[in-house]
């Protein structure tokens, strides 16, 4: 899976994606510090999955319809170990969700999804 992770996303758990087999992009070790539109721009650029906790990037695509990144994992809880937001993407993965071309928000107890298209697409 081609994934872009956000900075609020633990480096043991890039490391341990890599590990996995993931194709990993970083923004804290590529660009720390770029702007969320940034981040999705580089996303949609290489149309990569964004692992993030950050709540904006459902406003950045739907409400500002910036370009579309291959698509959004939005983990909606707060980590209890640097390892966590792997091991749950590894879970979703094995369960057999679909996350490219979907916004998903995931927390403890399920992961939603909705297409990740524009209002007129």
């Amino acid at each position: 899976m081609r994934l872009l992770i956000n900075e609020n996303i633990p480096l043991a758990s890039v490391a341990a994606l890599r590990e996995a087999g993931h194709d990993v992009i970083s923004i804290t070790e590529r660009s720390p510090g770029i702007s969320d539109e940034a981040v999705m721009a580089l996303a949609h650029h290489e149309q990569r999955i964004v692992l993030t906790f950050d709540r904006d990037n459902g406003e950045l695509v739907f409400r500002r319809q910036l370009p579309l990144p291959g698509g959004v994992l939005y983990l909606r809880f707060l980590p209890v170990s640097p390892l966590e937001p792997a091991d749950y993407l590894a879970r979703l993965i094995e369960s057999g969700i679909e996350l490219e071309g979907r916004f998903t928000t995931g927390d403890r107890e399920q992961a939603r999804q909705r297409p990740l298209r524009h209002g007129g697409d």
